[in-house]
């Protein structure tokens, strides 16, 4: 926040991640490089040359201090905030607002009034006593100080010199201060260091023609507002740095997390191992079908975009997130219940289309009406007391009163009742997991993702969607560009220890093949193969 008669032009608000800023973040975020070529990545993964900074440490287990806890909780509690200023330009602090049951702000509201109580009843005495005022004239000085920059001394010789703590005591003394002139005093000194946003804050504090108790809570009012729009300056100025930074900086309080708790990463294996038998069972069903003999081993950069896709419909009460992707955990649901209500609408759409397609086809407007009103009846279908059942018979009901209104205005006969009731049907069928539509569209989405992961350019320039996904195309391309620049920002800071946990996993157990009378004995054979 510039001080000393600079201001900023504008504060942060709270919004979510935009296009815009999936974008900028993408370019600081390139794809983090892996060949796929399985004999490749053998010799890379294979080789011992990784430095210490770029690998994770290994360590035996150990029991941990207090004093090792805290100092990890500290770093988890750093790393978690400077990931969020960095991926989320939106970010900022706000004051703290408690509900009003809750202990914390009943014990805080009682403790305060006491003061005002006792300050109201020394401010009135006769003569007034001025103690505890003057306490608050030290506490706003030092807050006005604050916000000074290094080289402010002559702001800051003024303010020292009319709130010179010694000479105000001796004015009370003798009955000879004069708080009205200094609150006045500092009034005027607050707008000159606010933000534009609290100027009109500044100006009903001057237009105050009350007592002076309610004078000191309206500048304590605002003074608590001027330090959260110091904060969230100051937020804003590390920003672009941080940004150059973000990758080692992440990076290094991940390692000394994982120094100190070496099981730091047993999730992030088993998420990464689970992902090399899921990837390794689609390679050999694909051997399969082509009558390719022999078991594939499946490289390091297919392993990782299958862990990836698998975030997009993670099931938490099955197990927690890899602690890699922790700091992308409220980002990661927003992406999984976006995509859950995206799949299910076109889902819905697609039926419509096959059960009643004359009707609505030629009609682009009718069928955006439909997929907003889908979507606004399927809102909130991730919370467990959703009763989707419900919500797609109402959706049903909805599509064929809107429908039927449409065929009236073109003076075309209504709905059949047989084939109202039949899309009923299969619009609420969608809530069972087999169910043909709902499967066509989950498994062309996880189609999508692939190869947006795939794609070296995804971030700036998506794909176009499978067939069958167009009703869904923008909200699609908009959450795959989110998507993949998170993944690629994940793998720039966690890269090395992915490397370290598929080199265990993929070649731990591979060994140069021996030679016998000059001649090497068969091919390596895969760890996968013994588990």
């Amino acid at each position: 926040m510039p001080l000393n008669e600079e201001r900023p032009t504008s504060t942060s608000t709270v919004a979510s991640e935009d296009k815009n800023s999936d974008t900028e973040s993408s370019e600081r975020c390139d794809s983090l490089t892996w060949s796929s070529d399985v004999d490749c990545s053998r010799q890379s993964f294979t080789s011992d040359s990784s430095s210490k900074h770029n690998s994770p440490s290994c360590s035996p287990p150990k029991t941990l201090t207090l004093d090792e806890v805290m100092a990890s909780a500290r770093d988890l509690s750093n790393l978690s905030l400077a990931h969020e200023i960095v991926v989320n330009r939106n970010f900022h602090l706000e004051p703290p607002d408690l509900p009003q049951n809750i202990l914390e702000k009943r014990v805080k509201e009682m403790v305060h009034k006491a003061f005002w109580d006792f300050l109201e009843t020394e401010l009135n005495d006769d003569p007034p006593e001025y103690d505890y005022a003057i306490k608050l004239l030290e506490e706003i000085r030092d807050t006005l100080l604050s916000f000074l920059n290094p080289g402010a001394n002559r702001l800051r010789t003024q303010i020292m010199e009319v709130l010179d703590m010694d000479l105000i005591r001796q004015q009370a003394d003798n009955n000879a201060v004069d708080i009205q002139g200094l609150l006045s005093y500092i009034i005027n000194t607050m707008g000159k260091f606010c933000a534009p946003v609290r100027d009109d804050e500044i100006k009903k504090l001057k237009e105050n023609s009350g007592d002076l108790l309610t004078l000191f809570k309206e500048i304590f009012r605002v003074l608590d507002l001027m330090k959260m729009d110091m904060v969230n300056f100051t937020i804003q100025s590390l920003r672009p740095e941080l940004q150059r930074q973000s990758v080692e900086y992440e990076r290094a309080k991940f390692q000394s997390i994982l120094e100190r708790t070496p099981s730091a990463l047993d999730h992030t294996t088993e998420w990464i191992q689970s992902s090399i038998e899921e990837a390794t069972r689609v390679m050999r069903d694909k051997s399969s079908d082509s009558g390719q003999s022999g078991k594939p081993l499946p490289g390091p950069t297919l392993v990782l975009n299958t862990a990836y896709i698998r975030l997009l419909t993670w099931d938490e009460s099955k197990g927690p997130l890899p602690e890699t992707v922790m700091t992308d955990e409220v980002r990661l649901q927003e992406m999984q219940r976006s995509l859950q209500l995206y799949q299910a609408g076109a889902s819905v759409l697609l039926i419509v289309y096959s059960s009643i397609g004359g009707a609505v086809s030629g009609l682009p407007a009718l069928v955006e009406r439909l997929k907003k009103m889908t979507a606004v009846l399927l809102e909130g279908m991730h919370s467990a007391d959703f009763n989707l059942t419900e919500a797609l018979g109402n959706v049903s009901a909805q599509i064929c009163c809107e429908v039927n209104k449409s065929l009236a205005e073109r003076n075309l006969p209504a709905l059949p009742a047989e084939l109202q009731e039949t899309l009923k049907g299969q619009i609420c069928d969608i809530t069972q997991e087999n169910n043909p539509i709902r499967t066509l569209v989950e498994g062309r989405v996880q189609q999508y993702f692939r190869v947006v992961l795939a794609s070296t350019n995804s971030h700036r320039t998506p794909p176009p969607v499978p067939p069958g996904l167009g009703l869904i195309q923008p909200e699609l391309m908009g959450l795959g560009v989110s998507f993949v620049n998170l993944v690629n920002f994940n793998k720039k800071v966690y890269g090395p220890f992915y490397v370290s946990i598929l080199k265990n996993l993929l070649f731990i157990d591979m060994q140069a093949p021996t030679p016998q009378n000059g001649i090497i004995q068969g091919p390596p054979s895969s760890p996968l193969e013994s588990k």
